[in-house]
């Protein structure tokens, strides 16, 4: 709803005239939009949600998030400190609610303890949009400082599709931030793919990844591919390694 409105003040802005066609000066007011005004969003300081976000996890517990292999089950990782960290072996976790388009925020931790090298070092992954069993469409958290893997599978790539623009990781035992515009893709009645999937991506508040579409779903193996699907939960990775993560939020696009 958002956006329609936005879009629909520029097109009226637009369709003003730009000039006098009489050879007098312009008048500034025939290019004024006056309306109803954008809603008052309040941001938060440094990182902390603005006034009409959906907290995902306040650091309290795991209520907004559910097992992802049995919804509905109690979600299975650790919360310490402020902080959900994986329990290996638990399982993926996906929020109880389901999303079409958002913006999300998501601080997350490698080990600090450095063991393991490419994909096996610090491994977990952000699901933007979870399509059952460990798919959808995943943006790759990974410890990529001073370790060599596949460019498509490094941290903020989105996995095996597109190499991030660059390498934005800090240190393992860092806190890192990833801020995500996620434009859901967009099916007909029969299936059929209308729009596809569409990222854009900031790690430490750097941009990796400049609204790419997405050729279908991440797969570890073989080429993406589409299947219909309407709103969808978001899904954080269980790949074994103690990631931990803190301050998610999401805003409603």
């Amino acid at each position: 709803m958002r956006n329609r409105r936005n879009t629909a003040l520029l097109a009226a802005a637009i369709a003003l005239p730009a000039a006098a066609q009489d050879g007098q000066r312009p008048d500034p007011k025939a290019t004024e939009v006056w309306g109803a005004e954008p809603a008052r969003v309040v941001p938060g300081a440094a990182g902390a949600p603005p006034s009409d976000a959906i907290v995902l996890f306040d650091g309290k517990d795991l209520r907004e998030w559910t097992a992802a292999a049995a919804p509905g089950q109690p979600a299975g990782w650790i919360v310490a400190d402020g902080v959900m960290t994986v329990r290996g072996g638990s399982g993926d976790i996906q929020t109880r609610r389901l999303f079409t388009d958002y913006q999300i925020h998501l601080e997350w931790r490698a080990p600090a303890a450095v063991s393991g090298s490419g994909q096996d070092r610090g491994n977990s992954g952000l699901f933007l949009a979870s399509t059952g069993k460990g798919s959808g469409y995943e943006l790759q958290i990974l410890d990529c400082v001073d370790n060599k893997t596949y460019i498509n599978g490094q941290a903020a790539s989105i996995y095996k599709q597109h190499v991030p623009l660059v390498n934005a990781c800090a240190a393992p035992g860092a806190w890192q931030t990833y801020d995500v515009i996620w434009t859901a893709p967009r099916f007909s009645a029969a299936g059929a793919l209308l729009s596809p999937a569409y990222v854009t991506a900031l790690h430490n508040g750097v941009l990796v990844q400049h609204h790419v579409a997405l050729q279908g779903e991440t797969v570890y193996a073989g080429t993406p591919a589409y299947r219909q699907h309407g709103a969808a939960p978001i899904a954080l990775q269980d790949h074994g390694a103690a990631v931990s993560f803190r301050n998610i939020w999401l805003r409603e696009l």
